[in-house]
């Protein structure tokens, strides 16, 4: 069974209803599971630690989970054109694993959720990307043969998933739920056809 990590952080909720929907997509395909994880806030205060658990909502993920995953999703909110710090400061934790080659030839795909229209989304998703390359992951994106990234009037880019917050009244799209979900089918398809048991 290919296992997808689904690894994500989401103040205000929508980036973690984006991660769901990837799941369902992974969850789509035969011989594929999701595993979703999320990763702590950071702080500028020192002294207060989060918890080893959250009080809600997925685990936090650890490097373990990355070395053991046969694909992974990143999700994150924009913030000014950049993935949140939370996020970029896990990633950055994981030089052991650049150097071992831990996930290399593994794919890898990304999503995001922006106030507005044109606040940032595609260059964050490319910011997730950055480091993805450089652990030699193979990066998926979604095509325009698949009609929802044409006519979709929200989120939505070949980049990857995305939501448009200022649109939705505190829902996903039917474009954005179809998008994100159809992600987490390809990263799942192409882990399972990598797989080494195939």
């Amino acid at each position: 069974m290919a296992e997808i990590l689904v690894l994500f952080y989401s103040r205000k909720g929508m980036t973690a209803e984006l991660a769901r929907q990837v799941c369902r997509g992974i969850e789509s395909v035969p011989g594929a599971k999701a595993k979703l994880r999320t990763v702590p806030q950071v702080s500028a205060v020192i002294e207060q630690l989060e918890p080893a658990v959250p009080s809600e909502g997925p685990p936090f993920a650890t490097h373990d989970d990355l070395r053991e995953c046969d694909g992974l999703v990143l999700g994150s909110p924009t913030r000014f054109g950049n993935m949140a710090a939370p996020l970029k400061y896990f990633l950055d934790g994981t030089s052991a694993l650049w150097a071992s080659g831990g996930l290399a030839n593994k794919p890898a795909a990304v999503f995001t959720s922006t106030q507005t229209m044109h606040g940032g989304q595609e260059t964050t998703l490319v910011s997730m990307m950055l480091p993805l390359i450089h652990h030699g992951m193979y990066i998926v994106g979604l095509p325009y043969t698949e009609p929802a990234l044409t006519h979709t009037r929200s989120g939505g880019s070949p980049y990857g998933a995305s939501h448009v917050a200022g649109l939705s009244a505190g829902k996903l799209s039917d474009d954005e739920r179809l998008l994100a979900s159809l992600l987490g089918k390809r990263v799942a398809e192409l882990a399972v056809r990598l797989s080494p048991e195939r």
